[in-house]
């Protein structure tokens, strides 16, 4: 039985039910997370409910917090990600986001990790219970027009069957439900990229307006950082964005972040990339979606 965790100033901190995602959206509307695959997204919320952990602060019966933590397995473990964080404005100062952070992460000695925003209680909050801010992830926006596919390079739609089974293959990680989550959102859609015929990465973009662009990419191990780039760039070029247009979020580190500044593209924001240990994600490898990486 589930039980009501008691904070102090008359907090108090359990898990979800889907009985709360309205209260959850309230309260995400209220952060400025609005729109498709944010915590006021349906969707979204019951799909960390299925596969994560989400938890809702109260004061006494009106929910003014939320979070949620992913397991994000790897070749050395599993990691828990957090993936969303947010409590009313009009709540900040009551302790609502460490409470949480109680509730969702117990173990303090557990490899963690977030993509933290740039507000400016985040960076404390995150320090304060183990974890070290290691790199920037850029939020990339531009005209997929502009960016020359490599020589070689093919892309080629697919079912988030088949590209779960290349990540699988390469990684050793599961993530089926995540790439059936991400290609059941607008446009969304499975792609394996190949070059000289040999498939070499795989992904899911997805999203819808300006929101649309490359989710989440995988790549072979044994596939050069160059080449990593070069994959990137190929998937961007078969995009078929909203006027051409699409996003991408890649570590700052990322050898395709050059080029497509290069092509025009721009950060038009930032999260900062927050881990126990600096190795729980590659830099100069990862695609990540920064709500479940």
């Amino acid at each position: 039985m589930q039980r009501d965790r008691h904070c102090g100033d008359g907090l108090t901190v359990r898990g979800a039910t889907g009985s709360d995602l309205e209260a959850i959206a309230r309260v995400a509307e209220a952060a400025g997370q609005r729109g498709e695959w944010t915590g006021a997204d349906p969707a979204y919320v019951g799909h960390l409910l299925r596969h994560g952990r989400v938890a809702v602060a109260s004061d006494e019966d009106r929910i003014i917090g939320f979070g949620a933590t992913r397991g994000i397995a790897s070749r050395g473990g599993v990691t828990s990600m957090l993936c969303d964080l947010f409590v009313n404005p009009a709540q900040h100062g009551r302790g609502c986001g460490r409470a949480l952070l109680g509730e969702l992460w117990p173990d303090q000695s557990a490899p963690r990790m977030t993509f933290s925003s740039q507000h400016p209680h985040a960076l404390p909050l995150y320090t304060s219970v183990g974890l070290h801010a290691w790199w920037p992830l850029l939020y990339l926006t531009g005209d997929v027009r502009a960016v020359r596919p490599p020589a070689g390079w093919t892309v080629a739609p697919s079912a988030p069957e088949a590209v779960s089974r290349f990540e699988a293959g390469w990684t050793g990680v599961d993530r089926s439900a995540d790439h059936h989550a991400w290609a059941r959102r607008p446009n969304g859609t499975g792609l394996v990229a190949a070059l000289d015929g040999r498939p070499l990465a795989a992904g899911t973009a997805a999203g819808e307006g300006e929101g649309f662009g490359l989710v989440h990419l995988a790549s072979a191990p044994r596939l050069p950082d160059a080449q990593v780039g070069d994959s990137v760039l190929a998937v961007l070029a078969a995009l078929g964005g909203a006027d051409g247009h699409a996003r991408v979020c890649l570590p700052a580190p990322h050898p395709a972040v050059r080029p497509l500044l290069a092509a025009g593209w721009r950060a038009t924001d930032l999260d900062l990339f927050m881990a126990t240990e600096v190795d729980l994600l590659d830099p100069r490898r990862c695609v990540p979606s920064p709500a479940l990486a």
